[in-house]
């Protein structure tokens, strides 16, 4: 009895230090003296010897917020900027060689982060931040996102699947400055666009008014053409009258003769 006990204890052991079990959305790197031997990305049960460590990492999504870093523009002009970055376990192997937990891949991701920003914006204008015109952050943080995955995969198995500037803005000392020449470029686009807007006005109403004046232009001569087509049926309606009725005529023309001569009320 002893014995059966001893061996079933012995069992009992051997599974608990062989077995293992790899959660939902979890990594795990199989160590021998440090040095990895098994990878696992799926979950279920692992096996192992005895001797041989597991380390468990968490493979769901991860979003790390750089702390707030000063960087200067291509003219010299301070700035301040907060970067975000949304990254996972992509090689499980790699990043336990390299760094080993969160900690550690998120002090890499800063490095990253503050390393391709900080060139992002000291090779581009202030203007590509903040001008209506020449405004292409999009753009250079999407090169700089291309960047930050190229590099955490191939030196941490990082996979980073997006990068976002949270917060872009002026050091306290510089903001009146800046702001002040924002303002008048702000002055001098409106002026711009305002000078544009009155001379495209005054070309529609120069248009219109060459349109108005063809119109009536048009009018008249179609005014002018049934007034001369009405004034010859009349002649021709007054002409027939006047060969049908000849004596009436006279004294009609006699009538209208004595109004133009004889005063009202007079007998």
């Amino acid at each position: 009895a002893i014995l059966a006990a001893a061996a079933l204890l012995g069992a009992v052991v051997t599974i608990y230090l062989c077995l293992f079990a790899v959660g939902n959305g979890e990594r795990a790197v199989v160590t021998s003296f440090g040095k990895p031997v098994q990878v696992i990305t799926t979950p279920g049960l692992g096996v192992k010897l005895p001797y041989e460590s597991v380390t468990k990492f968490d493979g769901r999504l991860f979003v790390y917020e750089a702390p707030l870093s000063e960087f200067l523009t291509l003219e010299k002009t301070a700035v301040t900027a907060v970067g975000a970055v949304m990254w996972r376990i992509a090689e499980p192997k790699r990043f336990f060689e390299t760094v080993l937990n969160k900690a550690g891949a998120e002090s890499r991701l800063s490095d990253i982060l503050s390393a391709e920003l900080g060139a992002a914006i000291g090779q581009s204008p202030l203007a590509a931040f903040v001008s209506a015109e020449t405004y292409r952050a999009e753009a250079l943080l999407a090169e700089v996102a291309a960047k930050c995955q190229k590099v955490a995969l191939r030196d941490y198995g990082i996979e980073v699947l997006d990068v976002q500037v949270l917060r872009f803005d002026f050091p306290k000392r510089n903001r009146l400055t800046v702001f002040a020449r924002m303002r008048s470029e702000r002055a001098a686009i409106s002026m711009r666009y305002r000078s544009e807007g009155e001379e495209e006005g005054l070309k529609i109403r120069s248009a219109a008014q060459g349109e108005k004046t063809s119109i009536l232009a048009d009018a008249f001569k179609v005014a002018q053409r049934h007034r001369g087509v009405g004034e010859a049926e009349a002649a021709r309606i007054y002409a027939d009258a006047l060969r049908e009725a000849p004596q009436f005529y006279a004294l009609r023309r006699t009538l209208d003769a004595s109004r133009k001569f004889i005063k009202e009320g007079t007998t």
